[in-house]
């Protein structure tokens, strides 16, 4: 194969595991966003992290102007895994099953005592196959995306948030040890205590310093049953006062001398807009009239969703007796709380259902725009009025589904490459927006507009899942770590072989 005229031999012992047939480069060339298209000139199918380090390791000592990419499940939206011209590495070889008949399961539960129990993880493998064989030992990750069809070593590449993020932090703060390939094709162990340069590089470092082969994960014992709330306001001051007062320390951090978790254990917020009729799949069909109603009257109406988890010997009464607690003094409309109770596996791979359906309507592997933001605490109630209310409501503007919830500075370790917000408590403010093939732009217009409302506000934001054209941007974006950022790059990836879709070094 060749990139823009370089030819390129592989080692012979790596030779026979590239692809670069039409079929194999187009599924390498876009991503869930299906916004970006970059054709790779190859695509490389490891069976072992061995084959991995081969190959950088190559590319690195020949300096060839080849870019690598590794691929795990492309849930990114902006090209974000690609390499045009270069190598994408499929992951997902990995799990190969001739590969795993020879070299054993990509998950391993395990424990210590100084860890206790924890589950060295393929960084190729996804969340919802961690979920389902860790339960099978009564254990599981404290931290979770809300979708679990995600690979490991994606998640960590980013953060990994959800709900969970404000009492036990994001997926990188629960990570114990990884084996890391550099950009230099070393295969490393990394710890906060080992090579902790490349293990506070690596998490959150968007690709930018080393593949993830595995990761140790902490685990704890698993719940067995959730109570699973959604509660209905049509005040945004109260919504965010009361989201804030349930991830305070006296409300989301006190243990009990069981050592169970005394408040909720996921605090998560979404809008309801009068943009067509609303999703209310979750709620009783009785009631779904009268919470439409509430919508058309006031615009928007602002849910509040926790959960509670327990364990099935655990008696009602006792859980019921807590959730009465905890609720008590919320400022919600009356009358607007629903609560189902589940098995925690189908609470946490909940939008596996909505998945579903989406593809059965074609709606699923469509363009997806999407914005994420960190919005300072200080400055949510202004960011709320002027691009819900006043943006989005006043100017018809599709914001498709806005998730909007605060979660706690503390429980980041600034260590590691992720940047957020320098107040105490920020707000994750997402708009996951679909739209045609011919539109997408108009969207990413719109986008593009909050984010220069935001700025022109002098609101302190951070881009999560983010994406730059310029290296000005990026500068701007890592801030106060720009210069670490810069050290660690010259120090893990001096060439700049790695993750070339983020296009922050190329």
């Amino acid at each position: 194969m060749s990139d823009q005229g370089t030819a390129f031999f592989p080692p012979k012992d790596i030779a026979d595991k590239f692809r670069n047939d039409p079929e194999t480069l187009k599924l390498a060339s876009t991503d869930y966003g299906h916004i970006v298209h970059e054709i790779p000139a190859t695509v490389f199918r490891p069976t072992s992290a061995n084959d991995i380090a081969t190959l950088v390791k190559f590319v690195y000592n020949n300096s060839l102007p080849i870019k690598i990419a590794a691929r795990g499940h492309a849930h990114s939206v902006r090209g974000q895994a690609m390499s045009r011209n270069g190598v994408v590495i499929n992951m997902t070889a990995l799990n190969d099953p001739d590969h795993l008949r020879k070299a054993g399961s990509r998950i391993s539960v395990s424990r210590s005592p100084s860890l206790g129990f924890y589950a060295d993880v393929g960084g190729d493998q996804l969340w919802i196959d961690v979920l389902q064989t860790t339960l099978t030992y009564g254990l599981a990750p404290v931290s979770w995306t809300d979708y679990l069809y995600l690979t490991v070593g994606g998640t960590l590449s980013n953060a990994g948030i959800s709900g969970q993020t404000f009492r036990f932090g994001p997926q990188i703060s629960n990570v114990h040890e990884m084996d890391v390939i550099t950009g230099k094709g070393d295969f490393v162990t990394c710890s906060a205590k080992v090579n902790s340069e490349l293990y506070y590089a690596v998490l959150g470092g968007l690709g930018q310093f080393g593949i993830i082969i595995r990761a140790r994960i902490a685990l704890e014992p698993a719940p067995e049953r959730v109570k699973w709330l959604r509660i209905l306001y049509t005040n945004f001051s109260q919504f965010s006062k009361d989201q804030e007062r349930l991830i305070s320390a006296n409300n989301g951090g006190r243990l009990t001398t069981s050592h169970k978790n005394y408040g909720f254990d996921y605090v998560e917020g979404s809008l309801l807009l009068n943009q067509g009729p609303p999703d209310l799949s979750f709620y009783p069909k009785p009631d779904q009239p009268r919470i439409s109603s509430l919508v058309t009257k006031y615009g928007i109406v602002f849910c509040l969703e926790v959960a509670k988890y327990y364990d099935d010997h655990t008696p009602a009464i006792t859980v019921d007796k807590e959730l009465e607690i905890l609720l008590k003094g919320l400022g919600f409309v009356p009358g607007f709380k629903f609560v189902k109770d589940v098995a925690v596996v189908d609470f946490l791979n909940r939008v596996a259902s909505e998945e579903k359906a989406l593809r059965s309507k074609g709606l699923w592997d469509i363009p997806h725009p999407w914005l994420n933001i960190f919005v300072p605490k200080s400055r949510i109630l202004e960011f709320e009025s002027a691009v819900f209310e006043h943006m989005i409501l006043k100017e018809n503007i599709s914001a498709g589904l806005v998730l909007i919830y605060p979660t706690n500075r503390n429980k980041w370790n600034d260590k590691m490459s992720a940047v957020i917000p320098s107040e105490d408590v920020f707000y994750v403010v997402s708009m996951l927006r679909s739209s045609g093939y011919n539109n997408w732009e108009e969207f990413d217009t719109q986008n593009k507009l909050i984010l220069k409302l935001c700025v022109h506000m002098g609101i302190k934001f951070k881009l999560y899942l983010s994406h730059y054209e310029t290296q000005e941007d990026w500068r701007n974006h890592f801030g106060l770590k720009w210069a670490t950022f810069q050290y660690r790059k010259a120090q893990f990836d001096p060439k700049h072989i790695l993750a070339p879709g983020q296009r922050i070094f190329n």
